[in-house]
């Protein structure tokens, strides 16, 4: 499947889009299975982007006020990014007969220290790009970071250029407001890891503000089992630590870590020595239960140095 889409951009994407692709995307879908969260929290995400484009034209917003934007927040590392690539194709799915399109927006791009410049790339984004795109068909938008065009109007310093930074976020209301009467098949899907520095009038616009929690027991076995097993498919002795005893003290050990921490504490257990560097199929359960203790120790000491 080609999963390039360009509305009619040209050969380069306009600025402040990163990519473009046309869904269904078994690769994203790909990363929504790879996210172990509870299953309920998934059903009401999907649910939630699904009635987007099954009511959100045929009621008035007078009635139920929706905008199209979903907002995810939660800790670096707990899958928020790739939850919302998997949505997207989970989405267009639902769909069938629908030509789904997922736009990436990489709003650090849009930023500029010239007065206006900020507020004059958003609103061409938005009212231009964006606006395009959606007269085409339906769209999904990823707003990766979203504090950074959306910030706390209420917490920024009088230094550093506040006017302008003021305008970007108007900027991104009033488009948000005019998209959401213009296009009632346009959904906005946006991550941040610092909801408190996102503008208050944002939140109170998205139509579903979920956090994405660190993993529990279960998930943290089901990471770390999916994590050994993928290695085993190199290194097969790997696989076997699965069903051995102290696969679930380790998997415990392991709670208070986000899923990208559990995977690369694996890979720290693969150096813990030498010989198991040059040969991973000697690591132990051991390894692992010690490498588990010391992401955590490292992960206290970061946040208490905050």
């Amino acid at each position: 499947m080609n999963t390039t889409f360009q509305p009619s951009f040209g050969a380069d994407l306009p600025k402040g889009i990163s990519n473009a692709r046309a869904l269904p995307d078994p690769a994203l879908g790909a990363l929504w299975d790879s996210i172990f969260i509870d299953e309920r929290l998934k059903r009401q995400l999907l649910s939630q982007a699904m009635l987007n484009f099954s009511v959100r034209g045929k009621v008035a917003r007078t009635v139920i006020p929706l905008h199209g934007v979903i907002l995810l927040t939660g800790e670096p590392g707990t899958g928020k990014t790739s939850l919302a690539r998997g949505l997207a194709h989970r989405t267009a799915q639902s769909f069938s007969r629908a030509n789904f399109r997922l736009l990436e927006v990489e709003p650090h791009s849009l930023t500029s220290s010239a007065m206006g410049k900020t507020q004059r790339a958003v609103s061409d984004l938005f009212s231009q790009s964006i606006a395009e795109a959606a007269s085409g068909g339906p769209t999904i938008v990823l707003l990766d970071e979203v504090e950074t065009l959306a910030a706390d109007r209420s917490k920024m310093s009088l230094e550093a250029n506040p006017i302008d930074i003021h305008r970007a976020t108007d900027a991104v209301l009033v488009q948000l407001d005019g998209l959401a009467e213009r296009f009632p098949q346009l959904l906005f899907v946006a991550t941040s890891n610092f909801p408190d520095a996102v503008d208050s009038a944002f939140t109170s616009r998205c139509d579903l503000v979920l956090r994405v929690p660190l993993p529990d027991h279960a998930a943290c076995a089901h990471i770390l089992r999916d994590c050994l097993t993928g290695l085993g498919q190199t290194y097969a002795p790997i696989a076997s630590l699965v069903s051995k005893p102290g696969f679930d003290r380790c998997a415990g050990e392991c709670v208070g870590l986000d899923g990208r921490a559990i995977r690369k504490m694996v890979a720290n257990a693969l150096a813990c020595r030498p010989e198991v560097a040059m040969d991973p199929s000697k690591v132990t359960l051991e390894d692992i239960y010690h490498a588990a203790q010391q992401a955590k120790l490292n992960r206290s000491a970061g946040t208490k140095a905050k």
